[in-house]
């Protein structure tokens, strides 16, 4: 068979004031257009295990009105798996539709399919439920056969990732990336409410053998010299012996990477000088609140942030006094907050002198427990408006203020936070302290040397 694995690639916000600053703003759109011009890994694992008697092909496309689908169109595939993220998934379904009518088969999985197949099931032949490897191949078969199912449960099945195939990377044009992914678990112990991560895919948390990781980079660095690898996982750093395993063999490949964890990386300072001595650049940590009784039962699990909240400074710049960058993430809109908000963010990012900040508002992705909590309070103003699945669009009513002060807050946040001035100021204070803290380190040495 001839198979065609699409990607829709186009992540953009529906607010046009907001779009509008971001012209001028561009550590505010950065983190986004990062995401955006990532290859969909999800795709390419399933062609790397597609049996090579079939021809595989893989696109992206950032919008169903660009020249690219109609080259799709005219090749005809004999299949079409399509991957899109929440707030572009109606464009794939008209993709799919479009490839129907064509008399194309169309299968559609993904976190969003997961959590409303019911929905994707009107517009594509079949919807892959769960993580797609599990059966995939049992896809492969049907439709070979032309006895495609309506739904492929994999939710069912326990994938394990020692049985992980190597994603093909070797379809991909390099030259369009500024990174590539490579995920070594899927999961995470603390279950955030707001979280459309990998969890709604995958019922526990799993890890990825270290060889299979390493041959992923490896195989990336024979077609990419010096690759910047991000590591797609929801929180890379839940088991540290498997790190302190994995990162000095990543020294040897001398790459960067950047990668997603949380602040109890900042209580291993083995770990940390292992992270920065194989290449980390930096992480991102979800810090969501700059006051702290809006991370109580932010976790399902737990209440792992809200009781580590009086060490977030502390660990901030243990972190960046390693050479590590923080990307500190923290949401508006969560319940407890109110017009203070705005002015505690930028505060908080001022006194711990984080390197980069990421803001966003508060979304209820279908499939979270936030979506349905808010759904059941009456609080969703567009419950099937997907488009407002952007991170920067607001489409609840929330709690401690209006929509307009939430809105507005925002933007004036946004403006402050990543201004010229501000942002240079965070590059140039991490500079500085990274230069004490070399210093300081130095000094230390030559007493102990001269002891010796």
């Amino acid at each position: 068979m001839n198979i065609a694995f699409i990607a829709m690639s186009g992540i953009r916000a529906c607010d046009t004031e907001l779009l509008e600053l971001g012209l001028t703003l561009p550590g505010f759109v950065e983190r986004s257009k990062q995401i955006a011009s990532l290859p969909s890994l999800g795709l390419l694992t399933l062609a790397g295990m597609t049996p090579k008697r079939h021809e595989i092909h893989y696109f992206e496309v950032p919008n169903v009105a660009s020249k690219l689908t109609a080259v799709h169109l005219d090749a005809t595939p004999d299949l079409v798996a399509i991957s899109s993220y929440s707030a572009q998934i109606d464009e794939g379904y008209q993709l799919a539709q479009r490839y129907r009518a064509a008399g194309v088969p169309v299968v559609m999985g993904g976190p969003h399919v997961t959590a409303q197949p019911h929905e994707a099931q009107k517009y594509c032949t079949s919807v892959i439920l769960g993580e797609g490897e599990a059966v995939w191949l049992d896809v492969l078969r049907d439709a070979e056969e032309g006895n495609l199912k309506l739904i492929y449960d994999a939710r069912k099945c326990d994938f394990s990732l020692a049985d992980a195939p190597m994603p093909a990377f070797e379809l991909l044009d390099i030259s369009n990336y500024n990174r590539l992914t490579v995920q070594t678990s899927r999961g995470c112990p603390h279950n955030c409410e707001f979280c459309a991560g990998s969890n709604l895919i995958c019922s526990h948390y799993k890890q990825k053998p270290v060889e299979k990781v390493l041959a992923e980079i490896d195989r990336i660095c024979e077609i990419w010299p010096h690759p910047f690898i991000e590591f797609a996982d929801d929180n890379s750093f839940v088991n540290k012996a498997y790190w302190k395993e994995l990162l000095p063999q990543l020294k040897t490949r001398r790459i960067k990477w950047f990668t997603e964890t949380d602040l109890s990386v900042a209580e291993d300072t083995e770990l940390l000088q292992l992270m920065r001595e194989s290449g980390c650049a930096q992480v991102l940590i979800g810090l969501e609140s700059p006051t702290l009784a809006p991370l109580d039962r932010l976790e399902l699990n737990s209440n792992w942030k809200r009781n580590r909240f009086l060490a977030y400074k502390d660990a901030i710049r243990t972190i960046q006094s390693h050479g590590i960058t923080v990307n500190g993430c923290f949401i508006v809109g969560l319940d407890g907050q109110t017009t203070d908000v705005f002015n505690q963010i930028f505060n908080f990012v001022r006194d711990a002198e984080l390197y980069e900040v990421q803001i966003t508002i508060l979304t209820p992705f279908p499939g979270t427990a936030l979506y349905e909590r808010l759904k059941k309070a009456n609080r969703l103003i567009e419950p099937t408006n997907w488009k407002k699945c952007t991170l920067f669009d607001l489409n609840f009513r929330p709690e401690g203020m209006t929509q307009d002060e939430l809105r507005n807050g925002f933007h004036d946040l946004a403006m402050r936070l990543y201004s010229d001035e501000f942002t240079q100021w965070r590059r140039d204070t991490f500079k500085q302290n990274l230069r004490e803290t070399t210093k300081l380190l130095r000094q230390e040495r030559v007493p102990m040397a001269k002891a010796v």
